[in-house]
């Protein structure tokens, strides 16, 4: 059965081949696959090794793992596994990076709420028990290699201005490891007025003022719309003066719900390859998802590479 909307994209997404050549320059990190037993994830780990991105390391029920490994005519016999089942497998994979036996952990047949519960709480040791983590989407346009990065649409559901801070600060950061020296980022609100009865207006302000101090090598701006943040000529029409206009690198939403359908929009609606990941823990957190392509998988892997290193 085909989509019945005539405005979704008809062709896959691509890769960034400069995504993939800067991750393959940095040490392949050892990605630990949380409940590996399954075709989808155990297939886009092996992508990502064949790819020359992860040394895999499988966690779960060792049985499903190698019979799964035969469905999909992997020869696993010299990879490590790891035998945590079902609800152990989490925090298996939080302790193999508290202890340095993994540099990144990839989600695999398991729910996600169930994933990040393991591995998130300060108990489980990957994070510091004030630090916030974010989720960053890499987003490319068929024919471009420059990235966009959407923070956050797949973690923080109603984030507090300082929870959304620190998924700015890991976007700048990231985007620093990718080689934007100076990443412009843009505030998403439904206007670029101060407007009390809107409070995400007024917590842009807030934000972008902190970012003044706090990210001196990146330009923040806030509260902008969407036309404002993607068009110059939207902001020469409004009379808006602004770096970011048509030249955001960054876009930092109110919510998930925003967040979230943009990422949709961008991935069914434009074909855009989109590479996630979820930043602030001891090891970056790969949240594949099973309606994800192939080229997503590699893209995401190779982020993961990029957000790993030093």
């Amino acid at each position: 059965m085909t989509d019945p909307y005539p405005f979704l994209a008809t062709t896959g997404p691509v890769c960034p081949p400069s995504l993939l050549a800067r991750a393959r320059t940095l040490p392949r990190p050892r990605v630990a696959l949380v409940n590996a037993g399954a075709p989808n994830p155990l297939q886009g780990i092996r992508e990502a090794a064949e790819a020359g991105l992860a040394e895999p390391v499988l966690i779960g029920d060792i049985e499903k793992i190698k019979a799964t490994a035969d469905e999909i005519g992997w020869d696993i016999s010299g990879l490590p596994l790891v035998h945590a089942p079902k609800a152990a497998a989490a925090p298996e994979a939080a302790r193999m990076a508290r202890s340095g036996e993994v540099n990144a952990i990839m989600k695999g047949q398991i729910h996600t709420s169930t994933f990040l519960k393991g591995l998130l709480p300060s108990s489980a040791g990957l994070r510091a028990p004030d630090a916030r983590c974010g989720h960053v989407f890499h987003i490319t346009m068929p024919g471009s290699e420059r990235p966009l990065l959407l923070t956050d649409a797949a973690l923080n559901v109603d984030p507090d201005v300082v929870t959304r801070q620190a998924c700015l600060s890991h976007a700048v950061m990231l985007a620093h490891k990718l080689g934007i020296e100076r990443p412009k980022a843009g505030i998403l609100a439904p206007t670029e007025d101060l407007i009390a009865a809107v409070p995400n207006t007024i917590e842009a302000r807030e934000i972008a003022d902190w970012a003044k101090g706090a990210l001196p090598g990146a330009v923040v701006q806030g509260p902008m719309a969407m036309d404002l943040i993607l068009s110059r000529a939207a902001a020469e029409a409004k009379n808006f003066e602004s770096e970011v206009s048509g030249d955001a690198d960054i876009l930092l939403t109110p919510n998930i719900t925003t967040g979230n359908a943009l990422f949709k929009l961008m991935s069914f609606g434009m074909g855009c390859c989109c590479a996630g990941v979820v930043l602030g823990a001891k090891v970056p957190i790969l949240l594949t998802s099973r309606a994800q392509v192939a080229e997503d998988r590699i893209a995401s892997a190779a982020l993961g590479v990029i957000g790993a290193a030093a």
